[in-house]
């Protein structure tokens, strides 16, 4: 018989903590629910208020302080630069309206810029600068922070003299200091001017004369301007002063107030498109501004040449000169002003024309020698020589009259004023960019488009070509010289100043290229005073001076029109015009 043995200890909970002698488990639980029912607990242990808020409770764990910095520095890094730059757009527009302000009110011509040219020094606080503003009348150029200051203490070009004196020679000096141009040289010592890292020395802005600090008298200081180099291309303040006394007088006799100023005096206006050539004009009409009277400039964008030509009928007949910066559109839409002129009873004020081409192409300025594009190889101030060295000629303009076919065709004839060249079919397709049409309707283009062709009454048999051009100028699609060719089939020079057109077909876009590489020459049909095209296609490509448009069948009518007062530079002369003349020199030996 096997007896197990009980020890009795002290009783255990579940927590492992020892019950004292005599306690059950149930009262050791305490708070502990029994089944079915609430807690029990004993007097001695039922919780007080004043014990459990006299107890320290539990301390949060870390990672929750650490999550919140986390979140607080990744708000600022967000919301930090948004409010710097949203701070930094507010105070930037804040300043380009001040300074809008200041430029709309200021008699300077006042622009901005990000980064000067060249080491400058503001004409105020005499501070190194690498941007403000500079005025494109007189050459000023200040800290933005001393705008206000700068258009108080300097004043700018006047266009006219404030004073009542009607001499038209009497005009001292305009001096501003700091800034000359590079390599320009004192008018008394004959050295360097500008060349010290600091605002000094002396500029005239109306003669562009330098001088020394040291170098400057009070006899120098009211020293009478002779106007400088481009004298004879300026149209003194004190002209337009005494002109607006004579027309309150009811007086017109300009040519005794111009006699004052010499035979040589031509009056150069300035006609510049500030959107042709990649905006380069913009900062052309700056820099004319400087070296001529800002009233002599104009922005055509701004001012229509029809106004602006109104100058001329203040100078005296036949004196002014016009410089035409753009491309050939915008010298045809000059010489549609004069033409204009004309009709009004203005042909004595008719100016001569000379042309800066601006952008791409420009076949009509280098034709009159004026070269193929401009992109400030040479100095603004070598284009004023340039125009003073020109000579006049004159320029054929002819009316392009086209009239659609049609038994119940009520429309008016289109009419069209040709300087360079008229042409139908593929060059015309080029500069409409008609390929994807071509490529729905080849069939168009793969027979002839011509039902006849007239050369001064007299019909012309042609053989199966895609296009014809009828040529006014010496160039085409861009400095090709279409009607001359090339090789042993050369002709003789086309003019512009004849009363000729010059009339060549093409076989197709690819002629046109070989054409224009000089792989090919053009079949020549023949030179005419008058053309009349009669075209049947349903739709074909048709160009004037590089203004496309797609035509229906219809007949084309071009006859003479005008002539038209250009200046011819002959000091300009391409390696075509070279080629051109020497051929021409060779068939005149021969013959």
């Amino acid at each position: 018989m096997s007896v197990t043995l009980r020890l009795r200890g002290p009783a255990v909970g579940k927590a492992g903590r020892a019950r004292p002698p005599g306690q059950t488990g149930r009262e050791a639980a305490g708070g502990r629910r029994d089944r079915g029912g609430p807690a029990r607990f004993s007097p001695s242990q039922t919780p007080s208020l004043e014990k459990m808020e006299g107890q320290e409770r539990p301390a949060p764990p870390a990672s929750l302080f650490a999550d919140g910095h986390l979140v607080l520095w990744t708000l600022c890094s967000v919301l930090l630069p948004v409010f710097i730059t949203f701070w930094c757009s507010v105070q930037r527009s804040r300043r380009q309206l001040h300074r809008r302000d200041i430029f709309r009110k200021s008699k300077h011509g006042w622009r901005d810029t990000d980064l000067f040219s060249q080491p400058t020094y503001c004409c105020v606080c005499a501070q190194h600068i690498l941007q403000g503003a500079f005025c494109d009348c007189c050459g000023l150029r200040v800290d933005e922070g001393c705008l206000k200051k700068a258009d108080k203490r300097f004043p700018c070009k006047e266009i006219m003299l404030k004073s009542d004196s009607k001499a038209v020679d009497a005009m001292p000096h305009h001096w501003i200091r700091g800034n000359v141009p590079l390599c320009s040289y004192c008018v008394v010592c004959k050295q360097q001017c500008g060349n010290q890292p600091k605002l000094c020395d002396y500029r005239c802005i109306w003669c562009q004369k330098t001088v020394h600090d040291e170098c400057m008298k009070n006899s120098l200081r009211n020293e009478k301007c002779d106007f400088g180099e481009f004298k004879n291309l300026i149209i003194p303040p004190s002209y337009l002063t005494s002109i607006n006394h004579m027309r309150k007088d009811k007086k017109t006799d300009y040519e005794m107030l111009a006699s004052k100023l010499g035979k040589q005096w031509t009056p150069l206006i300035i006609l510049a498109n500030s959107r042709s050539g990649t905006n380069m004009g913009e900062g052309l009409l700056g820099e004319f501004r400087i070296l001529l009277n800002p009233v002599q400039v104009f922005d055509v964008t701004k001012t229509p040449p029809i106004k602006a030509l109104q100058l001329c009928t203040l100078l005296p007949y036949d004196s002014a000169r016009v410089l035409v910066c753009g491309g050939d559109g915008t010298v045809g839409w000059v010489l549609d002003a004069l033409d204009e002129m004309k009709i009004k009873g203005q042909e004595k004020y008719i100016p001569q024309v000379a042309v800066l081409p601006l952008g791409t192409g420009n076949d009509l300025s280098n034709t009159l020698g004026w070269g193929t594009g401009y992109a400030g190889e040479i100095p603004v101030a070598q284009v004023l020589r340039n125009v003073m060295d020109a000579d006049g000629i004159k320029l054929d303009r002819w009316k392009v009259q086209v009239t659609n076919k049609g038994y119940y065709n009520l429309r008016k004839p289109k009419e069209f004023t040709m300087n360079n060249y008229f042409s139908v079919g593929p060059d015309a397709l080029m500069a409409l960019n008609f390929h994807a049409h071509r490529e729905k309707a080849p069939s168009l283009f793969s027979s002839r488009i011509l039902n006849k062709l007239e050369l001064d009454g007299e019909r012309v048999e042609l053989p199966n070509l895609e296009g014809i051009i009828v040529l006014n100028i010496g160039y085409w699609g861009g400095g090709c010289r279409l009607w001359e060719g090339m090789g042993d089939e050369t002709y003789p020079l086309a003019r512009h100043d004849d009363g000729l057109l010059e009339v060549v077909g093409v076989y197709g876009s690819f002629h046109c290229a070989q054409i224009q590489v000089k792989l090919a020459n053009p079949f020549r049909i023949g030179q005419a005073h008058t053309v009349r095209l009669i075209l049947k296609c349903s739709m074909m490509p048709m160009q004037v001076d590089g203004e496309p448009w797609a035509q229906g069948p219809c007949t084309v009518t071009i006859t003479h029109k005008t002539h038209a007062l250009m200046l011819y530079f002959s000091g300009e002369q391409t390696d075509d015009d070279v080629s051109s003349a020497s051929d021409q020199e060779d068939t005149k030996e021969t013959e």
